[in-house]
């Protein structure tokens, strides 16, 4: 973890801030370059290698039992198989990533009781896994889009950037609230997509994922293998729009999903008698089904340089509620804005800015009470934590973008019990 951490400080504080010079070939953008044509010659004939690395450093200045230091990472592997070039399946391809995550969480480590992560990319084991291994066909030109093998949800349905550091800003926003089964990246499980894509409209999709918490385990994670304990199957559906908008073609993404999960699983609060668990102690009342929605926009709004449609200010909002009776987070929101270009010297450099509230479930907190009120407590009674983030974006060279953030959590947990927090972060990216 050292290694991994000495690296990545001395790359972002040697490199000179106008990037390096590349070939115009495959490795062009790539630390590794071009591997003397060997990476072109390979893409040429159909076969695509990515390799990455993440990693993440936050210092606690207030808030928390400590002050601490923590670093995490994570390490991608991935290859693309494109299928026409190699076997002359047209319209075909496969892709397999395997990921491996490592170092330390500060919201642990500090003790935050934040309800969401200040370190994005902790989490799901410190292991090996198999976080994609799919094959894609499409047909009628692109118009009907299959997939199936082993998905990330997240890849597809509500699907997200992650430049923030903090969760409640990253990637597929329902699994920061039920995570406990709907599974973001690098976790993976057998499934399968078809997307119906919709000329001057956008697209309708819908999926198919195998329910099964095995998926989350760290034993033989890289293997692609289907352990035992299947709960149901989660069914997402999702229609996106996708204009542009005024005169200079301004790109939008407009989200609308829902999911229903067939499992059963445990509620809340009420337990088998329809009483309150917290005071009986008896087991969970059983809830057949689980369920949410969410909506997902994202609006360029400004293109200061018509010569570069990726500069300028995007918009972004991101909600979703999952249903009360299973759910112990109900709701998230968030909205920010992300400004690519800031300066003309600067055209792929980015500003980000972004405020969230998570919700804890009223009838998590309706138990709560109850227990203070029975002399059973204290306990905190928890009801929404904010965060704030704010980051500048540093693409120092064409292969390395670095992030150094702010971000402010007040009421961390949803609770005035624990103190406000204050970290220090900075989120590296490298490409190989």
């Amino acid at each position: 973890m050292k290694l991994r951490m000495a690296i990545s400080v001395l790359l972002f504080a040697s490199l000179a801030p106008s990037g390096a010079a590349f070939a115009d070939d495959a490795g062009k953008g790539k630390l590794t370059g071009d591997w003397g044509g060997v990476r072109t010659d390979l893409q040429q004939a159909g076969i695509d290698f990515q390799f990455g690395y993440t990693s993440e450093l936050g210092y606690n200045a207030a808030g928390g039992t400590k002050n601490q230091l923590s670093y995490d990472d994570q390490l991608s592997f991935g290859a693309t198989f494109d299928l026409d070039r190699l076997l002359g399946a047209h319209d075909a391809k496969i892709q397999l990533t395997i990921t491996d995550r490592n170092g330390r969480n500060l919201s642990d480590d500090a003790q935050l009781g934040t309800l969401q992560q200040v370190q994005e990319v902790f989490g799901r084991g410190q292991t090996w896994r198999l976080t994609q291994f799919w094959y894609n066909q499409k047909y009628f030109s692109g118009a009907l889009d299959w997939k199936i093998g082993r998905l990330t949800v997240g890849e597809d349905f509500a699907s997200f950037s992650c430049k923030f550091q903090n969760l409640t800003f990253c990637g597929s926003q329902p699994g920061n609230l039920v995570g406990n089964y709907w599974y973001n990246w690098p976790v993976s499980q057998w499934a399968t997509r078809v997307k119906v894509n919709i000329p001057g409209f956008g697209y309708v999709q819908s999926g198919a994922y195998q329910m099964n918490p095995g998926f989350l385990n760290v034993d033989q994670a890289v293997l692609p293998n289907n352990p035992s304990g299947t709960t149901g199957v989660m069914v997402p559906v999702e229609v996106g729009w996708t204009p542009t908008l005024g005169p200079t073609q301004l790109p939008g993404s407009y989200k609308f999903g829902a999911w229903y999960d067939t499992s059963t699983a445990n509620d809340v609060f009420t337990d088998d008698d329809g009483n309150p668990e917290v005071l009986t102690g008896r087991p969970f009342e059983d809830r057949h089904g689980r369920y949410g929605a969410y909506i997902n926009f994202l609006q360029q709004v400004t293109r200061p340089d018509r010569d570069d449609p990726d500069r300028g200010l995007s918009l972004f909002l991101n909600a979703t509620i999952a249903d009360q009776r299973t759910s112990t987070i109900d709701n998230q929101i968030a909205v920010g804005l992300i400004y690519t270009g800031p300066f003309d010297a600067r055209p792929k450099d980015e500003i980000g800015f972004a405020f969230g509230r998570t919700h804890v479930n009223d009838r998590v907190a309706k138990g709560e009470r109850l227990l203070n009120q029975a002399g059973l407590g204290p306990v905190a009674v928890q009801d929404s934590e904010y965060a704030f983030e704010l980051y500048y974006g540093l693409q120092a060279a064409d292969w390395l973008m670095a992030r150094p953030n702010i971000q402010y959590i007040r009421l961390p947990g949803g609770t005035s019990h624990n103190d406000d927090v204050l970290v220090l972060g900075l989120k590296t990216s490298i490409d190989f």
